[in-house]
């Protein structure tokens, strides 16, 4: 396994250093939400590890100073031509890749307006698209430059069937034409119509493959430990192994040793914390409460829709994280409250230039076609949250969130025909 180069650390906004949006609503219950509210500045534009973040974690810096100003938005369209493209990968040349749900690799030629689209050419026939389900998120390996590898999760059909949910290892031709499966990395996530099918992975600190998964809309699999659905995983990136220091590790049933946390609903987004190695995760709620996390290994996160375990029950009623049942259930670190937003990927904002959202959490949403910009102090709450105007409804539904190697956040809209690679970056 490859540990990863160490990023400078978020700087985390201390408590009382921002005014906070709001205070909560009496149904909020402790759970820590602070309602969103508009940017106010001008804009423009159309661990989930097997062990607490402090044994996995890089030793950090001490954070450079940052600015307290918050910044306005520039978006700038790099390349069109997309459907519904679900994540980004950034290569060593300057260019991109994207995947998108029906069944395309694309290729972006650069991170700026102009860019050329190409198709990569890859043997996709098996891959199960309906519903939710499809070509789903994506990790550019860190040897890519030698390897060339990548890894994608996908549905997976037999006989034009639904089969399962599954990461498979890539490897891109050296034109970039073309991509030759390497290896299925696992296997066996639970898949049943597409509905609920995640699929969100990212490296942590450890250089170990974190992945959020969904509960395929099957109500026994996010309590039940032997499943892989609605739970947060983490295998080895090389061999597609449960890593040694899961919390699960020992575990007789071997889909238990991948198991991070569980009791989850539809995971979208997971996002590594600079600096701390905390993993944050962005989850579906259904007609409520959409959530934001940090994964504690271990943990449950307290969804189950099982009716009380009534065979085949689906209740969507039920508290997301339901204290009543599982009195000890991690609560979110915020949550979207009587509506949804239906929140995506997650990502953390990094560099001066963002001043005062330098160490943000941003926060795609596909209904609210808009992002939202977390603002955390050092434990991890929310101080703030804030919805600049530059993207707030222009670009419709915003699902992918990836920081580029420039600096600039690049977010992929999901509108269904003509879809956008997108630049966000802080006007100077």
């Amino acid at each position: 396994m490859r540990p990863l180069p160490v990023r400078r650390p978020a700087a985390l906004v201390a408590v009382g250093a921002l005014a906070l949006a709001g205070c909560s609503s009496p149904d909020d219950e402790g759970y820590g939400e602070v309602p969103a509210r508009p940017s106010t500045t001008a804009s423009s534009g159309p661990t989930g590890s097997g062990a607490p973040p402090s044994t996995t974690a890089p030793a950090s810096p001490t954070p450079a100073p940052r600015g307290t100003k918050v910044p306005a938005l520039a978006v700038e369209e790099v390349a069109g031509g997309l459907s519904n493209g679900w994540d980004i990968g950034f290569l060593p040349d300057g260019s991109a890749l994207v995947t998108e749900r029906a069944g395309r690799i694309t290729r972006v030629s650069s991170l700026r307006k102009g860019a050329k689209v190409t198709r990569v050419g890859a043997a996709l026939g098996d891959l199960y698209v309906n519903s939710e389900g499809g070509l789903m998120g994506m990790v550019i390996h860190p040897d890519f430059a030698t390897s060339r590898e990548f890894t994608t999760c996908q549905t997976h059909a037999r006989g034009g069937a639904p089969d399962d949910i599954r990461l498979v290892t890539w490897r891109l031709a050296a034109n970039g034409r073309s991509a030759e499966r390497v290896r299925t990395l696992l296997d066996g996530l639970p898949l049943s119509t597409g509905r609920h099918s995640g699929c969100r992975p990212e490296l942590d600190a450890t250089g170990a493959l974190v992945v959020g998964t969904g509960d395929t809309a099957v109500g026994s699999i996010p309590q039940k430990l032997s499943s892989l659905g609605g739970k947060t995983l983490r295998l080895d990136l090389d061999t597609g192994k449960p890593l040694p220091d899961n919390p699960f590790a020992k575990a007789k049933n071997e889909k238990q040793r991948y198991v991070t946390s569980y009791g989850h609903r539809n995971i979208q987004g997971v996002a590594l914390q600079p600096g701390t190695g905390r993993i944050f995760t962005a989850e579906h709620g259904p007609s409520f409460n959409d959530e934001v996390n940090i994964i504690e290994p271990g943990a449950n996160y307290g969804w189950d829709p099982a009716q009380g375990g009534t065979v085949g029950g689906y209740d969507e009623s039920v508290p997301m994280t339901d204290t009543d049942r599982y009195p000890k259930a991690v609560r979110a670190i915020w949550q979207s409250g009587k509506t949804t937003q239906a929140v995506c990927a997650a990502e953390f904002l990094e560099g001066r230039e963002w001043g005062a959202w330098d160490g943000a959490l941003v926060v795609t949403a596909l209904k609210g076609a808009k992002l939202l910009v977390l603002t955390l102090r050092e434990d991890g709450s929310v101080a703030d949250v804030a919805i600049p105007k530059a993207t707030n409804g222009p670009y419709g539904r915003l699902r992918a969130a990836r920081l580029g190697p420039d600096g600039a956040l690049y977010v992929t809209t999901t509108n269904g025909q003509d879809d956008k690679l997108l630049r966000i970056t802080p006007r100077t």
